[in-house]
Formats: C-alpha cells, structure tokens, sequence
C-alpha cells in the first residue's frame, strides 16, 4: 500500500510539472509576441524564486502620481474640449459684423463710362446681424454645452475617484500577500519537520510509511501554495505600478 501510494504521488507531480511547463512555453510565446519576434526560449534567472523579493513600495507615494493614468489625462482632455464648447456657444450669441464690397463703372454720358477715374464706382456696404429669429435654438445650443461640460466634470471625479480605489485595493492586497506570505513559510517550515519526524517514528517502528508519504504531501501543496503567493505578490506589483498609470519611480 505505502509503495503505491508513493507511486500515485509520484506521478501526480509528474503530471503537474508538465501542466507547469505547458504554462512557462505560453507566457515566453506572450512576452515573445510583446517584443515582436517568433516563440523562443527566454533567458532567466536561476536563483530560487521563493528567494526573488519584490519591490519595496512606500505607502507615502505623491498622490499626484495617480495623474499619470490614461483615463485620468483623457477625462481632463474632455473637460477641457467641454469648456470650449461653452466658449462657443457664447459667441454665437454675439451680433455679427459683416462687410460687402464692390467695384465697377458707372456713368451718365456713355462717352465717359469707361473712364477712369471719373466713372470709377466704389461699394461698400455694411451690415450688423444679431441673432434675432434663432435666438431660441443658440440658448438651447448654449445650455447644452454648459450641460456636457457639467457631465464631463463628473466624469473626471468618477474617474479619479476609480483610479483612488484601485490604488487603495492594491495596497491592500500587497499589504495582506505579504502576511500570508510570511504565513506561508512558517508552515512550509513546520510541514518539512513533520518530514523528518514521521521518518524517524518510521525508523523505529512506531509509524507506517502512510503518514510519511502524507507529511510529505502535505509540505508539497503547502510549498506550492508558497510559491503562488510568491507569484500573486509580483502580480500585485505590476498591478500597481498600472494602478499608478506608469509607475512611482
């Protein structure tokens, strides 16, 4: 029984290493595709990776680091094309002056018509248009900007407010991984001298080979876990240095 439960974790770590290599092929033929050239073998570190610490953040960062965000720039954009549209909509209340000119020949004897310059007529003709019969639709006009720029300032302080919650999530989140990570490794510590306990009550006969094999299955998922932490943590990283729209170096 011991040796074919040996056999059974044998292989389920066998079959687990090639889903886990099956995922390193993916993300290399991703980050390959990023760079812009065809699936090859991407050159890491051989350090252990639970050994791999990720970047220390300070939670006093500027806010105006959140500034830097697309959303955000593109909200202040809109804001700024909105009050232009008022600025419009003002001038169209604005009479207009408009201005005609001619030139030509006139006269009373036939003789002289072509003369110059004393057939020569000049034109000038003045005019000032006031918005009179649109006047209704130009206020409507002006209302309706005054209203989208009204929109597109909520719009901005939806926008930061977004960007405050997603920087607050991820600090959260990095603060909390760090824990369980901490976590983590005590138990991964004590799972290994289980280990070395249920082999030696197995040395001296006091314990079958079972509670071996689950000390060691159990420091196996326990490692495991470690690592995902490990790797949720760098996630977060990254998660933040976009929360941040760029980073806070």
């Amino acid at each position: 029984l011991a040796i074919k439960q040996f056999e059974a974790q044998l292989y389920n770590a066998q079959s687990m290493e090639n889903i886990i290599l099956q995922q390193i092929t993916e993300n290399e033929n991703r980050i390959n595709f990023l760079l812009g050239r065809y699936p090859q073998t991407i050159q890491r570190s051989s350090s252990l990776f639970t050994e791999m610490k990720p970047s220390t953040l300070n939670a006093g960062t500027p806010s105006q680091l959140i500034t830097n965000r697309p959303d955000i720039r593109q909200a202040e954009h809109e804001m700024k094309a909105a009050g232009l549209d008022v600025k419009v909509a003002k001038a169209e209340f604005l009479p207009s002056l408009e201005e005609e000119g001619g030139f030509g020949y006139r006269a009373y004897r036939s003789g002289l018509l072509f003369s110059t310059p004393e057939s020569m007529m000049y034109s000038i003709l003045g005019g000032l248009t006031a918005p009179i019969f649109n006047r209704s639709a130009i206020k409507a006009e002006y209302l309706n900007a005054n209203a989208r720029q009204l929109q597109t300032v909520y719009a901005y302080q939806s926008t930061l407010l977004n960007g405050f919650r997603e920087v607050s999530n991820q600090l959260s989140n990095i603060n909390n991984l760090e824990i369980s990570y901490n976590l983590k490794s005590k138990q991964v510590t004590t799972l290994n001298q289980s280990i070395d306990i249920a082999h030696d009550l197995f040395q001296s006969a006091r314990a079958d080979y079972l509670e071996v094999l689950t000390a060691q299955r159990e420091a196996l998922d326990a490692k495991l876990e470690l690592n995902e932490t490990m790797k949720n943590r760098f996630a977060a990283m990254v998660d933040m240095y976009k929360a941040l729209g760029g980073g806070w170096f």
